[in-house]
């Protein structure tokens, strides 16, 4: 397989970013200043490339920052050539990202080029140096000599020795003069002289990897890829994860399948018990390098579960592998535009993770020529003719994995009990998700809990023949050692859909119902839960959530089947009617006859999960949940009838509602909240939230409420009620990816006990209501990534008790009110990527309570003379991002 250096990335992009410039209007001139700039560091980077040079680490990591971001600008700039002409906002949004990379790229250029060069220079100087002085001591030793052997082998000339530094730019070849006395080189200089630079040993993380060379002299196509070391391995000094050699093995065996055969062989397969590791495997594949080349960089990858919606994910598969957005149904794209647009496009690679039948296999196969498909399933299914069986770890990784998940080292510690680590590692049985979680659940324990945990997994007795049911009897001891409350936090988590995202909003504001947590105490349980490997912190959510304003909506988590199995498994040793959690492990059509048969007992559930199809009034049956005190609807539908027993829930303070179809849900029976005295949150997702009526009898104790996806205009549009009475303690309200609304109605400003206000990623709102200044307990006010919006009330500044304002993505604003000075409680702004900002208000330098500014570098320049005002003033230049994970999303 062909591989690449920075330099083939670069020539890769000059050509996407001319198709850019012909074909994107919107994204022409971020196209063409971001050319210029690639086409003046082209020369050099094939120069380098060419040299056969071996760099110094520090130098390595400088070059590989410059391949990493000449990569995601190839991603940028491919997208934008793909990007449909009616999409306005998404070539606005690609402008505006390539902008950003050709900022820092010519920041590189500016700072980083000139040492590099004199760098080189000084090498060439003192390796010239060097051979001078060999060369005279040569000659003194033949002139002093009484008889030179015949033999003898002197240079003759003094450029005849082959040398490696890096190829000098005529521009300094005046500089690399010899000079008469050795001169000392700040690195490098204690490696072989014949090299010139130290091997790039400590760039790689793997033997294997170290054993390959940047470019040792070679042609083009024997070198190593800097695109791909940047997605197959990590740099020096980066913690590295032991990975056996199983996934090794299993990774270029799957990869001869996926690379070689017919277009016969376009479905192959890994399979493999829960928790063994299979998805990991793929990810792995995923970022191979061989492998996005192979497909160029055409990967595209989902997760069915046991319940999916067929619809909704072939809809998204194509609307990937065909880089347009489908209007309507996926039955409806014809046949020859399927095969023609993926013809067009190349080969390309899907993933299916996580299927469980048959039929939903077949549903999902793309007969189309270039595609081939990985399944990964816990089952072999005959349509898939090459399945990989992956196979447990050996004892030594088995070792290895636990003790980098109960030490975070690679080997047992001296002082620890070699003996007792191995026997707890044996009951394992080689499953790594097994040897994770148990080993982060004894990390830190003393040795009397070790010598219990292993009584325990070795008198687990299976409660069938199965192999993953044994291991969950195994698995259940490692949350005995959790405190009572981190312990029913983990078996909360059963409640949510498998293989779904859980909204960390969600979670946190179910716990701090259900156990009466203050919403620090929630977030350190996440955390600690994250910490011992039962539940994944998706993206840099703990970071990003850790902040004392940071806002939930955008982050989430996820939980491993096996470890969901193990909740519910847990949950489900008590009777059905005793049960603290009465959950639907997956999606049907119907309620459990199980549930039906026990209808006329109390059922003592504290949270309900129902997971369904559409429901009809007919669908539903009367039960009875006096103690119920959240509960969960998730659903696939586009009419939704509200079940009847809410009225049976006189406790209730969570409703969750989750549509996961295609398009928002309208919802009967809502005369059924009249009942819910006690609600104090609401979480609605993809639901037409209808105009609430005059009449509408006050829900006194709500006091946060969540639209996510929902469909507005007419709720907004078409209500006169008065909400302070309808929603009198109402204290947080939500609103994101509500893509119609276009204005916010000024009623909203009526209710004066609002203390939070967060309203994201609204691309068409392009107004706040006039009387804002109104919401005078509002403490938080969120309002970002609302590109249309261009101004801000200029009542706002009456907010005397605004403590933080986030502004941030809205690049279209393009100035702050004047008086926003009078803010005096304001003590953090975040204003990032509000590029139209050239400006700030004179009387910004009143804030005096004002402690922390984050902005781009260009608006950190307006606060220096506020700085100086303000003498607790922290303004931060925001870290460029270029996460490409919204264009998925």
């Amino acid at each position: 397989m062909e591989s690449f250096f920075a330099g083939e990335v670069a020539t890769e992009l000059i050509k996407e970013l001319v198709k850019v410039i012909r074909g994107t209007y919107l994204c022409r001139p971020a196209a063409e200043q971001l050319k210029r700039s690639v086409d003046s560091l082209l020369p050099i980077v094939q120069e380098i490339r060419h040299s056969g040079v071996e760099l110094p680490q520090n130098r390595q990591s400088q070059l590989s920052d410059l391949a990493d971001h000449l990569r995601l600008a190839l991603d940028l700039a491919r997208k934008a050539a793909a990007s449909p002409r009616w999409n306005v906002y998404r070539s606005v949004q690609l402008a505006r990202k390539m902008e950003c990379i050709e900022s820092w790229i010519s920041r590189w250029i500016e700072r980083h080029m000139p040492v590099h060069v004199l760098a080189d220079v000084h090498h060439i100087r003192v390796d010239y140096v060097a051979r001078l002085d060999r060369i005279e001591r040569a000659l003194s030793v033949a002139a002093s000599s009484p008889v030179v052997a015949t033999d003898s082998k002197v240079p003759m000339e003094l450029g005849s020795a082959p040398f490696s530094g890096f190829p000098v730019p005529k521009t300094m070849e005046g500089f690399a003069q010899p000079s008469a006395e050795p001169v000392k080189a700040p690195f490098g200089i204690g490696n072989k002289l014949s090299s010139g630079f130290p091997m790039m040993e400590q760039f790689f993380t793997s033997p294997d990897a170290r054993k390959v060379p940047v470019a040792m002299g070679k042609s083009p196509s024997s070198g190593f890829r800097v695109a791909n070391i940047m997605d197959g391995l990590m740099l020096a000094g980066e913690e590295v994860k032991p990975v056996g050699a199983g996934i090794r093995i299993g990774k270029e065996k799957v990869k001869e399948m996926l690379m070689e055969g017919s277009d016969s062989d376009a479905v192959v397969g890994i399979s493999g018990i829960g928790g063994s590791g299979k998805t990991t495997l793929a990810r792995e594949i995923c970022k191979d390098p061989e492998i996005r080349s192979y497909f160029n960089d055409r990967i595209y990858s989902v997760t069915l579960s046991q319940s999916p919606n067929l619809e909704s994910l072939k809809l998204k598969l194509w609307e990937q592998i065909s880089g347009n957005m489908v209007l309507g149904a996926y039955n409806q794209i014809p046949k020859w535009q399927m095969e023609l647009g993926a013809i067009d496009k190349g080969s390309f690679l899907i993933i299916l993770d996580d299927v469980w039948s048959l039929s939903e296999l077949e549903e999902l196969i793309f007969r189309v020529p270039g595609c081939k498909i990985l399944v990964v399933s816990r089952f072999k299914f005959p349509l898939v003719k090459k399945t990989y069986e992956i196979e447990l770890l050996g004892e030594e990784d088995a070792l290895s994995l636990f003790c980098h998940a109960a030490f975070e080292l690679k080997s047992v510690p001296f002082t620890i009990d070699k003996k007792l680590v191995k026997q707890v590692v044996k009951e394992c049985k080689g499953l790594p998700l097994a040897l994770k979680v148990i080993g982060a659940s004894l990390r830190d324990q003393p040795p009397k809990f070790w010598l219990r945990a292993k009584n325990k997994l070795s008198q687990g007795e299976a409660i069938c023949e199965s192999h993953e049911n044994k291991l969950i009897e195994r698995m259940s001891s490692s949350i005995e050692f959790l405190s009572v409350k981190v312990r029913e936090c983990f078996l909360d988590l059963g409640c949510f859909p498998e293989d779904k995202r859980i909204p960390i909003d969600v979670l946190i504001n179910v716990w701090m119902e259900l156990h009466d947590l203050d919403e620090e105490d929630a977030f350190a349980m996440l955390v600690e839960l994250s910490n011992k490997n039962l539940l994944t912190l998706l993206k840099d959510a703990q970071s990003r959530a850790g902040d004392i304003y940071s806002s939930y909506v955008e982050l989430s988590v996820t939980q491993h089947d096996l470890l969901r199995d193990l909740a519910l498994y847990v949950n489900n040793q008590e009777s059905l009617n005793t049960r603290r959690r009465l959950i639907m492990s997956k999606r049907e059509n119907e309620l459990p006859k199980e549930w039906e048969r026990n209808k006329d007992q109390q059922f003592q559930a504290q949270i309900i999960s129902i997971n369904t199809g559409e429901m009809k009034e007919s669908d539903w049956f009367q039960m009875h949940f006096p103690k119920a005190e959240v509960l969960i609807l998730s659903f696939c539908a586009d009419v939704y009838f509200l079940p009847p027993f809410l009225s049976t829930m006189p406790k209730l303070r969570a409703l969750i509602l989750i549509n996961y179809g295609t398009s928002c849900a309208s919802l009967q029976n809502r005369t059924i909240f009249t009942s819910l005295n006690n609600l104090r949150s609401l979480w609605l997702e993809k639901i037409t939230v209808p105009p609430l009526p005059k009449t509408t009898v006050p829900l006194r104790n709500l006091r946060k409420v969540s639209l996510i996806l929902c469909e507005l205009n007419d709720s907004l549009r078409g209500s006169k009620v008065d909400l302070s009475s309808t929603l009198p303690r109402l204290s947080h309200l939500t609103i994101d990816h509500c893509v119609d609304v276009t204005k916010l109605p000024p009623y909203i400003c009526n209710i004066n006990s609002l203390e939070c206000l967060s309203i994201s990623n609204c691309h068409d709102l392009s107004e706040l209501p006039c009387e804002f200044g109104k919401l005078s307990s509002l403490k938080i006010l969120r309002v970002c990534a609302c590109p249309s919006l261009k101004s801000l009330p200029q009542s706002i500044c009456r907010l005397k008790g605004l403590k933080y304002l986030d502004i941030s993505q809205s690049f279209n604003l393009r100035e702050l009110p004047e008086e926003l000075g009078y803010m005096m409680s304001l003590e953090k702004i975040d204003m990032r990527e509000c590029s139209q900002l050239k400006t700030l208000p004179r009387s910004s330098s009143s804030l005096k309570s004002l402690g922390h500014v984050i902005c781009d570098e260009d608006i950190a320049f307006l606060w220096k003379e506020a700085e100086i005002e303000i003498p607790d003033l922290r303004v931060q230049v925001a870290e460029e991002s270029f996460n490409l994970d919204w264009l998925v999303e």
